[in-house]
């Protein structure tokens, strides 16, 4: 069976992640609720368009001050988005240059979120479709350097290309501990940048693993499966990004799932079961 946690450059971190786009001002009660559950990795953004950052630093306070968590027992991950990712409420500002806008944005979100660190800092997508610009490679060595000051004790990057990965992974001097993309299964589940991830070690978190599928959610292959385990669909997909070697998110709303997403520890797909979902939608 996976672990709920697992080590990423010798820190530890969970292996099943609650995402929070999207949840405007329910962030605070359903970040509390995934607490309870038993998530212990969050992420957010400081990119107010799609992420209400303030909202998870509330639940975070409320909980470590009723003395429910500790710091450490919470893995916090944010990201850096660039102006163009951006409404009007910009957290930076957006006329300086790219290091002091994410030198800037960092401490945006260490007083967002009421913590001292940030255990992954992730660059917020490219600036660019493809390859890599100048703002790119800037904003990288701005967040080495929140590493290399022990502010981010990992740093990452999110929606990414396979070729943009192979890319930084060249320019880095320290590398990305994680590529997170929105997973779709007719890509082979994101097959080509989780084998960069493979050959440069760097942990592949696939997010709108239900929701970017729906199709496959449908598929009688996978109700076959599900039925022989006795678990829901959600369950086999979690599952089998688990045994990919994926960090899985999930941004559920429903408490009844948040409960359910860690009965995925408690059962075992086989082999041919993840080579079938594997190629399911291709």
């Amino acid at each position: 069976m996976t672990d709920r946690t697992r080590t990423v450059q010798g820190v530890p971190v969970p292996s099943f992640i609650y995402g929070t786009a999207w949840k405007e001002e329910l962030t605070a009660p359903l970040v509390a609720r995934a607490l309870r559950a038993g998530f212990r990795g969050i992420d957010t953004a400081n990119q107010r368009k799609h992420y209400h950052e303030e909202g998870v630093g509330v639940a975070l306070t409320r909980s470590f001050e009723r003395g429910e968590l500790s710091r450490d027992e919470v893995f916090v991950q944010t990201k850096y988005t660039f102006p163009a990712g951006q409404d009007h409420r910009i957290p930076y500002d957006p006329h300086a240059r790219v290091a002091e806008q994410v030198e800037q944005s960092f401490a945006s979100s260490l007083e967002h979120l009421g913590v001292e660190r940030i255990d992954s800092y992730v660059l917020h997508g490219p600036s660019v479709p493809s390859g890599l610009g100048d703002a790119d490679r800037d904003a990288w060595r701005a967040m080495e350097a929140l590493h290399e000051k022990g502010k981010a004790r990992l740093i990452g990057v999110s929606n990414v290309r396979p070729d943009q990965l192979d890319l930084l992974c060249n320019f880095a001097e320290v590398p990305p501990a994680f590529a997170q993309n929105r997973c779709f299964a007719r890509m082979g589940w994101d097959a080509e940048a989780r084998r960069i991830c493979d050959e440069r070690g760097i942990v592949y978190q696939g997010f709108s693993l239900l929701t970017a599928n729906p199709d496959v959610l449908g598929r009688p292959a996978l109700a076959d499966i599900a039925e022989r385990h006795g678990r829901t669909r959600p369950q086999v997909i979690f599952r089998f990004a688990l045994q990919l070697g994926m960090i899985p998110l999930t941004g559920t709303k429903n408490p009844r799932h948040m409960e359910q997403n860690f009965e995925v520890y408690e059962f075992e797909l086989t082999d041919e079961e993840v080579a079938a979902i594997e190629g399911i939608g291709t």
